[in-house]
């Protein structure tokens, strides 16, 4: 069985590729929510299960289940072996919100292959496999350690278009910087459950008509990154780390990411902050909406629903995981 963590993705760093390197990222791991997945080995290809069927909607049940028997396919024939498996889904979270659920899924799905089939692989190298981290590496690097990570993007040799990570045939990047992240700071999930979501060819055609970045956006990101918030997490400064949160959101990529979405989403930050918050910002092409604080998040909360009004939404509060995926070595 495996209980892999959701994630945030705060941003991406380098849209511009002008150095020779493109994409980077920055992202966050979560203790909640999180997906449970078990496999056994099975007498009909590979089948897929919910714990709690009933609860789960058709389109969410299909997105895990399509996730799963991609991730497992792929494994196997990269083994050159060949295997039956039942799945069973037990804790799940909402797909295309921001929380790195494919990735997540399809790594969990490879390790339980690869560990039943005798194989130890390591996370980055199921990355590979599976087709995940083609421009983000924060999803594969908090299944394998967690913590806070910032990836160091891809070579253009490797990658020479702008893509989403569901689109690139990328492998995962390297990891250039891991910390643990503060355990008294709180983080505040939000997540609208709004139909117009970003991502398949949408996200793909956003990739292709806004980039490259400008460059001197870029630049002004790094700066940000490399001397205010890499530093904050490192001294637990939660007011610096939020403020470099706030102004991630007006920058580079993220700044188009905001600029595409819902009005409600801006609205919801502007209310955490507003509310207390160190710091809100929207993880990925959202709509999750996430906050930073050490104090009680009753306000941020009570905020957050004076905005939301009749909307449907779902409202987490949790901490970071400075560790990966736990796995129980039992299939």
């Amino acid at each position: 069985m495996i209980k892999a963590p959701s994630r945030l993705h705060i941003t991406l760093i380098d849209l511009n590729g002008s150095i020779g390197r493109m994409d980077g990222g920055v992202g966050l791991t979560l203790e909640n929510p999180y997906l449970a997945l078990d496999c056994h080995p099975g007498n009909d290809g590979v089948r897929v299960e919910f714990a709690d069927h009933d609860k789960i909607s058709p389109n969410r049940r299909k997105e895990y289940q399509d996730k799963i028997e991609s991730a497992s396919r792929k494994m196997m024939e990269f083994l050159g072996m060949e295997g039956d498996f039942d799945f069973l889904v037990g804790e799940t979270y909402p797909p295309h919100s921001g929380l790195g659920t494919g990735t997540q899924l399809s790594l969990a799905a490879g390790k339980l292959i690869s560990n039943y089939l005798g194989q130890d692989i390591d996370a980055h190298s199921i990355g590979r496999i599976v087709g995940r981290g083609g421009t983000s590496g924060i999803g594969v690097a908090a299944f394998q350690q967690g913590g806070f990570i910032i990836d160091g993007g891809h070579l253009k040799s490797e990658k020479s278009e702008f893509l989403p990570s569901s689109a690139s045939q990328a492998s995962p990047p390297p990891i250039i910087a891991r910390y643990d992240f503060p355990d008294d700071w709180k983080i505040l999930l939000v997540i609208p459950r709004f139909e117009d979501r970003v991502w398949g060819k949408k996200e793909v055609n956003i990739f292709q008509e806004y980039c490259p970045i400008p460059l001197q956006e870029v630049e002004k990101l790094s700066h940000l990154l490399l001397m205010k918030m890499m530093p904050a997490v490192a001294e637990g400064d939660l007011d610096t780390f939020g403020e470099a949160v706030n102004s991630i959101q007006d920058m580079g990529f993220k700044k188009i990411e905001n600029k595409l979405q819902n009005i409600v989403i801006g609205n919801i930050m502007e209310s955490l902050r507003s509310a207390g918050a160190a710091g809100a910002g929207m993880s990925s092409f959202g709509p999750t909406v996430y906050a930073i604080t050490d104090t009680n998040p009753k306000g941020l909360i009570n905020a957050v629903e004076d905005v939301l009004g009749s909307i449907d939404r779902e409202i987490i509060l949790t901490r970071a995981q400075n560790q990966g995926a736990v796995i129980k070595q039992d299939v």
